[in-house]
């Protein structure tokens, strides 16, 4: 059963890669290194205690390794790099999207000010490089780790920009959408798998498994999410299933019933329509069985390439229990 006490040896073993290159505790600290301490929930700075992050990226990567050789500690350092460069990309969304509260407190920003959260997420932007050049791999390994990770970088920079554009636009296609989403979710996972299993010896090929089993699990796990904002049971997702259609968010759903639907497209850019009324409008379209679907065929496409592995070393039981959460599927 998937749960936190399965995952706590290597939730412990990530925390200690990444304070140990961000010289936590430091007695020395000052504001600078506060922000960053901060923002990585080891310190509260007169804030409550944070909600925990999942942390599926860095446990992506150990699972990967282990999945390759049956050990994951040479992952720990890509592990390290993937987690350190997400909270980068928190600290500078929550400035973009003008975000008072992370995980339960005030973000950087509203501590800090905009200024200094820019420069404490650029810090944690060279940290998760810098947490690469840790990994004992050979040169060519390293080059190849840095190069996957700097594509990464650039992939999670594109969709940030798109999900932004999307938000002064009337029109958004699918296609686009799909760029998003593939550069903002999906890109960081399918990184996260692949270098775990770099880390642990695989063969091109074989990292190209890995990798294409994270890159599905991020869209399917992001079109859930989707799904989720407009028909989700509040009392599980912890939000309203009606802020998605309030901010009027370009979701799957949404995009979907704007191609098939004029009318809905319409009442979609208008500001009368009720949230009930664009739900039933969706509904009418079929817009939650497509996205359904498309759900289905990501998350299929990723237990394929988790297969496809398993040819090769059978998979820890935990990678195949935190694919099936991830994915809510029942295989």
């Amino acid at each position: 059963m998937f749960s936190k006490e399965t995952v706590a040896t290597y939730f412990a073993a990530i925390d200690a890669e990444i304070k140990d290159l961000l010289n936590y505790p430091s007695p020395d600290a000052d504001a600078y290194w506060q922000m960053l301490y901060y923002h990585m929930d080891w310190e509260n700075y007169g804030q409550p205690d944070p909600k925990p992050g999942k942390r599926i990226r860095p446990l992506l990567t150990l699972l990967s390794a282990e999945a390759q050789s049956g050990a994951y500690e040479a992952a720990l350092p890509f592990a390290a790099a993937v987690e350190i460069l997400h909270n980068f990309s928190l600290v500078h969304d929550d400035i973009q999207d003008q975000s008072d509260l992370r995980r339960g407190r005030l973000t950087v920003y509203k501590l800090w000010g905009v200024p200094q959260a820019i420069n404490a997420g650029d810090a944690l932007f060279t940290y998760s490089h810098a947490a690469l050049r840790r990994a004992k791999l050979p040169a060519e390994d390293l080059v190849t780790a840095w190069q996957i990770f700097d594509d990464t970088c650039l992939a999670l920079t594109r969709g940030q920009y798109l999900d932004m554009s999307f938000e002064t636009r009337d029109q958004v296609s699918v296609a686009e959408y799909f760029e998003m989403i593939g550069g903002k979710t999906a890109a960081l996972l399918g990184a996260a798998a692949e270098l775990g299993a770099l880390a642990a010896g695989a063969t091109p090929a074989q990292r190209l498994h890995f990798r294409e089993y994270g890159r599905h699990l991020g869209l399917a796990f992001q079109v859930r999410d989707d799904i989720l904002g407009i028909w989700g049971d509040e009392s599980v997702t912890g939000k309203s299933a009606a802020t998605d259609i309030i901010t009027r968010k370009m979701t799957l759903p949404v995009l979907h019933g704007m191609e098939q639907s004029a009318d809905f497209a319409k009442a979609y850019a208008s500001t009368e329509a009720s949230v009930a009324e664009i739900v039933q409008m969706l509904q009418d379209i079929g817009a939650d069985e497509h996205a359904t679907e498309i759900e289905h065929h990501h998350s299929d496409l990723a237990m394929h390439h988790l297969a496809e592995i398993e040819k090769q070393h059978p998979a820890p039981d935990l990678l195949k229990q935190l694919t099936a959460k991830l994915l809510n599927r029942a295989h």
